[in-house]
């Protein structure tokens, strides 16, 4: 269900979020759960499987997914090893790139904050027990999803955390949770609810508790719990809350938030095409304890006619690398690799590094969404070891295209508009000239001059 346009989405996460309640969200906004399901179990085969059913959440309608865990010994893994286990899966026709890419992105989020949290390298964050495989199926199990939805740019709601304090296996600790305090980094959040319930002030409204047995080498990622005292690898945990609203928003959740969400702020100008609400376990009256995610086309001007429209968006990724071991006579496969690849554009710049060695500085502009994907094929065409990025503005003008036959070639002519929709200019794409030049036997100069002729003579159907 992968879309051939662009899709934007919002994240309203101002009741909390969760990892499962996002993937139920993205399953109710259209995400196919059995295609979810054959990709974890490509993954991690028999391990895990989803259910879903329809709850009702504080009045509303909603979408539940549970995570059955099908083994009784889970092997115990380090983020190194998770790692290692999604980035096999390239190249295989039963796990797509971009999920692989995406989930990479988010759980490489969640140890760096477990990492720093108990001040271990994010390389020996220890993954295992239950609560494992319920976040490893939460993570994979959203990124395909929102892989399926289309989407490339993202902006988030504020988020609530939530308040007071949570007891887990290793005591009592605050809310938010520290893994969850530091993923919020840079993120608006609100202590509480933005719309308290009456009466509610001390409910555990989601259904995970943080069974962390951490010690000084090993972190764990959450697990689920039932919003109350529950089992774990034969351990029973007091599932206890302190006087506040309790945990709204976990770590696996604010990965995932953090991972896919570009920006924050308020709901973005756009056309919603799909609309997907994911419950959390607890109900709790007179608040809909629910994740809400829209769906959707950016607005802007002439977008429904530009076959070009997906260009139009102003915010985008400049990716950069400096390479000074690529053989020259590569760079031009590399650059028509990135545009393929869905580059907004791609150029060289020569430069001059450390001890006086010529180099080159490969660019790249890529969409919001796309950048972790773009990063990685970049390092892998040039060999470079590392890629900066950093978001960018773009001022641009609407285009869309026609057709001129010169001579009996045809040619595509690009028609640059400005914001009221005029016409700015005409240019002739250049591979077409040089294409039709060889064919007619004449030189690329005067065949851009003809299709520079007959374009400047097209009629505006605009106009």
């Amino acid at each position: 269900m992968d879309s051939p346009l662009p899709r934007q989405a919002f994240v309203d996460a101002t009741a909390g979020i969760a990892g499962d309640m996002l993937l139920a969200a993205l399953v109710d906004a259209g995400a196919d759960l059995e295609r979810v399901q054959q990709v974890l179990d490509a993954l991690v085969p028999g391990s895990v499987r989803f259910v879903r059913s329809q709850v009702d959440r504080g009045g509303q309608r909603a979408v539940k997914i549970d995570v059955e865990v099908l083994v009784e010994d889970p092997p115990h893994r380090t983020w190194a090893s998770l790692r290692a286990l999604l980035e096999q899966a390239r190249g295989r026709d039963d796990v797509p790139e971009r999920t692989v890419d995406l989930s990479l992105e988010v759980f490489g989020r969640l140890a760096e904050a477990e990492g720093a949290t108990h001040g271990i390298p994010a390389e020996e964050v220890h993954f295992h027990e239950v609560g494992a495989l319920d976040s490893l199926a939460d993570v994979i199990g959203a990124c395909e999803a929102w892989r399926q939805l289309g989407i490339t740019e993202a902006t988030g709601s504020v988020l609530a955390v939530g308040s007071g304090r949570i007891r887990a296996a290793h005591g009592d600790i605050p809310v938010p949770v520290p893994a969850v305090a530091r993923l919020a980094l840079g993120w608006p959040t609100v202590a509480g609810e933005l719309l308290p319930a009456r009466g509610h002030r001390h409910s555990h409204d989601h259904d995970h508790d943080h069974d962390h047995d951490h010690d000084s080498h090993h972190a764990h990622l959450p697990a689920h719990a039932q919003g109350g005292p529950h089992e774990h690898g034969g351990r029973r945990v007091p599932a206890g809350v302190a006087p506040g609203i309790g945990e709204l928003a976990t770590p696996t959740g604010v990965a995932l938030l953090r991972g896919l969400a570009g920006s924050a702020g308020p709901q973005p100008a756009l056309t919603t095409e799909a609309l997907g609400v994911g419950a959390g376990t607890k109900d709790t009256p007179g608040r809909p304890n629910v994740v809400r995610v829209l769906v959707g086309r950016p607005l802007g001007p002439a977008r429904a006619a530009s076959p070009d429209a997906h260009d139009t968006p102003t915010a985008a990724w400049q990716l950069e690398a400096n390479v000074d071991d690529l053989d020259p006579r590569l760079w031009p496969g590399v650059l028509d690799e990135l545009l393929e690849h869905g580059a907004l554009d791609a150029w060289l710049t020569p430069i001059i590094m450390k001890r006086g060695r010529p180099a080159t500085t490969v660019h790249a502009l890529v969409r919001q969404g796309a950048e972790v994907e773009m990063s990685t094929l970049l390092m892998d065409r040039t060999g470079s070891l590392g890629v900066r990025r950093h978001r960018v503005e773009r001022e641009i003008r609407t285009r869309d295209f026609t057709e001129v036959t010169v001579r009996g070639q045809r040619v595509a002519v690009k028609i640059a508009r400005d914001g009221e929709g005029r016409v700015q200019r005409r240019e002739p794409e250049f591979r077409d000239v040089a294409a039709a030049a060889r064919v007619l036997g004449i030189s690329e100069r005067a065949m851009l001059d003809l299709a520079r002729e007959s374009a400047a003579g097209l009629t505006d159907p605009g106009s």
